[in-house]
This record gives C-alpha cells, structure tokens and sequence, in this order.
C-alpha cells in the first residue's frame, strides 16, 4: 500500500486482514446536507419488514381495452413490405408501461381525462369509433389520398377547456388521429405522420409514441424496442428529429438482455426549454427539472459502475446522478445521491431489479437541488480486522498492543495519506500514470494506459485486450457490459474520429469533466503523498521556517492563499504553530509552495516527470488545475473497538493463547477525504 511512507506514532502495532468480505468494511456518509430532509442512520438500515416501504409502488388498476371495435390493433398501416418496418416489438414507453393487452395504465401524477362518451355523447362516440376504423381501413388498402381527405367534425365547442378535454381524450384514445380547430369548429383527420412511422416499427411502438407525444408529461421519456440494425435506427433518428426536432431529442442507449448479449433502443425524452427559468431560494432551476433525493447501498461495486447501471435501468445519462464522493469497492457504503428528471415513483420501481446487482435504494424522496463533490462533513467506519497476530518481532500481549495502539492513535492522529483505492490498488496500470499523461497531453498514451487489462479472462479485460490489439473501437464497444460506462463513451468518439491525437483528445472530452480531471487529481494525490513523506523525514514534527501553516479565517473575502501563511525563523523559534496545523500544497498554477527543503523538492520531483514548464492548465481537453492544501495530520473521532475470539483457539509452548482467530470491531469517524486505510495502517502499523 504505502510501504516508503512515514508513521506519526510509535506504538507497537499488529498485524491482521482487512476487508475479507464486503461486510466487514462499512461506510456510512455523515451529516446528510440539509435538502435531505428526515434522513438519518437508522434510516439507512431499514428492519426487513420495513422493506416494503421501500420497494416499488403497486400498480394502479389495468385500464380496459378502447381500441375501435373491429379495428386490428398490431396491423402496420401501410403495404406488406413497404419500408425498413421490423416484425414483433412493443411498447417500452415511459412513463406509460403497457400491460398484456398493450394499453397504458394510469400512473401516479397523470389524471385520468373525461371520458369520450361523457364530452361528446354516445351517437357522436361512435360515429367518431367508425371514423377511426375507416382511417385505417384507407391506409391499409393503400389509398392514402383518400385517407388525406377525410374529415370528421366534433361541432363548434365554444368552451376553451373543453377543446383541451376533446383534443387529449381524442388523442390518447385514438393516436393515429388529429384534431384541429378552425373557427371553434374542432375537426378530427388521420395523422400522417403517425403512419409514416408505422412503416419504420410496429404500430404497438408508434402509438406508445404519439401517446407520450400527447402526454408531454416533464421529465418522461419513451424508449423503441430493441433494433439491431444501425442503418434502421439512423432512419428512425431521423423521422423523429425531421418531424419533433424542436420538442424532442433522442438517443441509442445499448443494455445487455437476459442472456447477457447487447441491444440497442432509442430513447426519447423532451429537450429543455430555454428560458423556462424560475428563482428559487438556491439560485436558478428549470422547471423541467425534477430532483429526486435517495440513500444508496452498494456492495462490491464502484460508485460509478453502480451509478452506471442506474442510469441504464432509468434511461438517463450517468451525469444525471450527482454525489459528494466516490466510496471504496471492496465494502458496503451508504452515501446521499441525488438523480435528475426521474420521480421519485420510478425510482421505486427499480428497487427490486437493483438489489440482484447488488444495490438497494432507501428514503426516496423528492429534492431541490443536485449535491456537490465534497458537499459532506465526514464518514463513519464499522471494520472488522480479522486474523489479528503480533509484528514477528513482538511477544508482548496481542489485547494490550491493541489499547496501546487505539489510544495512541487517538490522541496523535495519524499522517493524512490519500489511500490506496485513490490510485487503483492492484491495477497494472494506476490512475496516477494516466493523469500524468493527460498533463503532458500525451492523450494516444493515456487511452492505451486506460484501456490496460488486468492478467484477467473476465468480459472487461477480453475487450480491453482487444482494443489494444486492434484498436478496433466498434468491435470493442460490443464486447463491454453495459455499465462500463466510462469506457463506452471514450470507444464512441475513438470510432468516430480514430485512434490518434486528435480522435483521443476527442474522447477524453467525450466523458464528463469530473472523470476527466479525476485522473489529474490522482496524480497530483501521488505527489502530495511524497511530499508528506518527505517533509516528516526531513524535519519531523517540529514546525520550521519555510513551512506553510492553515491560519483559521471566517472572512470568506479572504482568498485561500491569504489564509497559507508562510512560517518565519522567529515564529519557529517562538513555537508559535503547532504540526497540526502544517498544510502542503496540492499542485497545481495558484498555490504557493514552501520556502524550505520541502520546496525545493517540489520542483524537482515535477521536472522529473518532464512537468517543470507545467501551467496546469490543459486547454485541449478545458482541465484547468488551480490547486489547494491539505493538513498533514488529522485526528480520528469517536473511536470504539471490541475483540471477538473464536472457538478454534490453539495453545503453544507457553500456555498462552494463539492469536489466529482473534478479530477487531473498530469503528470510528474520519473528516472528508480521508481515508480510513490509512487510520488502520497507523493503529496496525502495516501495509495492506
């Protein structure tokens, strides 16, 4: 882990395993921000029968079938054979889920129009039924002038709000039609372009479609059924973009399907109206914009590839999701999300599909805002440490080294080391070596540096082992799961614009900002820790000329290196600043550096990774690192610990009791962005 690197204390220590099973490393996020509001730990751990509370919301009731008597419901419009149209399908529409018959149901938030007959009469509702049937029947025989030509006439409707009425229930009953007013005269005529889209999918897809059309519901979104064919999906791009480019967007997602082989669908959401601006105490949000708050526990999975599969299962985009940091893998963590445009209904929904990946979803609830990285005040550890044995060196009694080591590190702290899962623990390739490259904008290397396989044989390194053979960027794109979504969108502009400097720089600007600029921070986190490890050989912990120190400022004018003073010889001689509160600089183009050996070592560490001339900024790829400070020690909070021995003790030559199935219960609570390896690695004084 960090085996070069310095302790603070000089206890003992121990040795032991850590993380064995997902469950013996637990993360809960502290102190929740204020928009999520009745959140607290006990909430986080529902009992089983509160579960569910959780899980999705029962179905409303199954509306009754309204297709016009004698009408066929799946028969395409136009001509056998006429157009790219595919055989089977059906609606995967959202917010309207279709049951066995294909017709919606009612959903939370979308009331039920007056009914047909109620607004026009029964006569008139079943003129209007054989209308709509002899639409068809004109389409289906191909005579599509005479379909064009058809009219029916509602009568004059003087009532405002019974036009609406008229023009929604006429449309989600009947999708295929139109209704118009020409001088408060409504008119009801076949929609052309619903049957142009007949001849592209099925006709259970396209009214599924124009009823979303009609519903135009915030935040919904409809998706096509599964089409393997790009050259029929472009055409399907095109058709909506030609017609609704101005009201709707889409967009080819690809999922895996029960046996594990990739598909393809377009989705369709509403684009964002410009203008459509409100104030709110938190600044400006859009009106389309629905927040919806939830605490999220995962086991085994990286924050993004979880976030990943969310955002597959929602048909949104990863960067809908927002969080205030990424937890570690190998554990269970609870932490805060906020994800944009889905309701808390739907969220609901997928509770039970996530928790066979290893998620669950508790305290659903609607929020104002997305959060922000960083936006939280720390995390409480639950650890178990099992294996408990003495350093070789030791004989001393395993209980007492324990208390001497949790009381040690508690009083001193320990040496504020960014962690192992920073850089990617075990990896052949570590995220620090990618940010160097991406510094050095030598974007070809950081790609291949990205896609290094692990000496694996699992779905991921074989496509990863592929695209380094090949470079075979389509290739690769469908031999990856569906949640390595990192991956997929670098392959997407790589095979688009090629694997060069160019094609490569196109695809880092194809990920978010934040995954860019995390490789960045995991390299200047690798020179932070180095230079931590130098300054305490170099000069302990006595505070010395030259070294920068955190003065505490509530003037929020102040800027952050006002608040860095640099320490002068007679404040060193007067011991006027204690270790504690000894930063050192983050690098990057406005931070100051110390004014001693420490500063010198700086400079000379950034020129041996050719980045002397460096300015920190990387325009190509719009990364722009300013920098910041970290203490060099921090304090652990509410520690408790209890030991757990097993039944399978053994003897030695002694007497006294072989330590091998000794474990450790220790919890405690660390401050943002410190990491709870680095606690254990100054109580145990080891390296994992």
């Amino acid at each position: 882990m960090l085996p070069s690197f310095s302790y603070l204390t000089e206890h003992t220590g121990f040795r032991g395993t850590i993380k064995n099973a997902p469950g013996d490393f637990v993360v809960t996020e502290l102190e929740v921000p204020e928009l999520f509001l009745g959140d607290s730990r006990a909430e986080l751990l529902p009992k089983s029968s509160e579960a569910a509370q959780s899980g999705p919301c029962p179905r409303e009731p199954k509306r009754r079938r309204t297709e016009p008597p004698g009408c066929p419901r799946d028969s395409a419009p136009g001509a056998p054979g006429q157009g790219p149209g595919r055989a089977g399908g059906g609606c995967a529409a959202s917010p309207e889920q279709t049951g066995p018959e294909g017709e919606p149901e009612l959903q939370p938030g979308l009331g039920k129009a007056p009914g047909l007959e109620s607004l026009l009469g029964e006569p008139v509702s079943e003129l209007l039924h054989k209308f709509a049937c002899d639409v068809k029947d004109a389409w289906r025989s191909g005579n599509s002038a005479d379909a064009a030509a058809r009219e029916f006439s509602l009568g004059p409707r003087l009532d405002k709000k019974i036009r609406a009425d008229l023009h929604s229930a006429v449309r989600q009953k009947f999708p295929f039609l139109v209704t118009l007013t020409k001088d408060n005269e409504m008119i009801v005529k076949g929609n052309p372009d619903y049957r142009e889209l007949c001849q592209l999918v099925t006709e259970k897809e396209t009214s599924g479609f124009f009823k979303f059309l009609d519903a135009k519901l915030e935040n919904s979104t409809f998706s096509f059924e599964p089409d393997g064919n790009k050259e029929h999906r472009t055409t399907v791009h095109h058709f909506i973009n030609r017609k609704f480019g101005k009201l709707l967007e889409t967009k080819s997602f690809t999922m895996t399907d029960v046996s594990d082989q990739p598909s393809t669908s377009i989705m369709v959401r509403f684009r964002e109206k410009s203008g459509s601006r409100k104030r709110c105490a938190g600044g400006f949000q859009d009106k389309q914009d629905v927040y919806t708050a939830f605490t999220l526990q995962k086991e085994n999975l990286e924050t993004l590839e979880a976030i990943g599969l969310l955002a597959a299962e929602l048909d949104v985009l990863p960067s809908d999701f927002s969080y205030t940091g990424i937890k570690d893998k190998k554990a269970i963590t609870l932490q805060p999300m906020v994800v944009k445009k889905v309701t808390p209904e739907r969220l609901k929904e997928i509770g039970n599909k996530m928790e066979k990946k290893g998620m669950k979803i508790y305290n659903i609830r609607p929020a104002q805002q997305h959060l922000r990285l960083g936006q939280l005040k720390g995390n409480h550890f639950d650890i178990v440490v099992r294996d408990l044995q003495h350093h070789s060196h030791d004989s001393g009694d395993l209980e007492e080294r324990i208390a001497e080591a949790v009381e040690s590190v508690e009083t001193k702290g320990f040496v504020n080391y960014y962690g192992p899962q920073r850089f990617g623990q075990g990896q052949i390739v570590q995220t620090d070596q990618i940010g160097l490259a991406l510094l050095n904008e030598k974007m070809v290397k950081a790609v291949k540096l990205f896609f290094t396989p692990e000496d694996t044989d699992d779905p991921v390194n074989n496509a990863k082992r592929y695209f380094l053979q090949t470079e075979d960027a389509k290739g690769t794109l469908v031999m990856l799961p569906e949640f390595k979504v990192r991956e997929k969108m670098l392959l997407r502009a790589l095979h688009r614009y090629g694997v060069n400097h160019e094609g490569c720089t196109k695809g880092w600007l194809n990920i978010p900002h934040s995954l860019r600029i995390f490789y960045v921070h995991a390299y200047c986190s690798k020179i932070w820790n180095e230079a931590a490890s130098y300054r305490l050989k170099t000069y302990g912990s006595k505070v010395v000329e030259g070294d920068l120190v955190f003065l505490e400022e509530n003037d929020e004018s102040i800027s952050l290196n006002d608040k860095v003073h640099v320490v002068t010889a007679a404040e060193e001689s007067a011991n006027k600043y204690s270790i504690y509160q000894v930063v050192l600089p983050m690098v990057g183009h406005s931070i100051k550096y110390p004014s001693n050996k420490v500063g010198q070592w700086y400079h000379e560490r950034l020129s041996k990774d050719e980045l002397e001339l460096c300015k920190f900024r990387v325009s190509p790829l719009q990364l722009n690192i300013p920098g910041c400070y970290r203490l060099i020690l921090k304090n652990v909070k509410n520690v408790s610990y209890f030991l757990e021995s097993s039944e399978k003790e053994i003897k030695i030559k002694d007497n006294r009791l072989n330590d091998l199935k000794v474990s450790l219960h220790i919890s405690f609570d660390l401050d943002p962005s410190c990491y709870a390896t680095v606690c254990l690695r100054e109580i145990m004084k080891c390296d994992f």
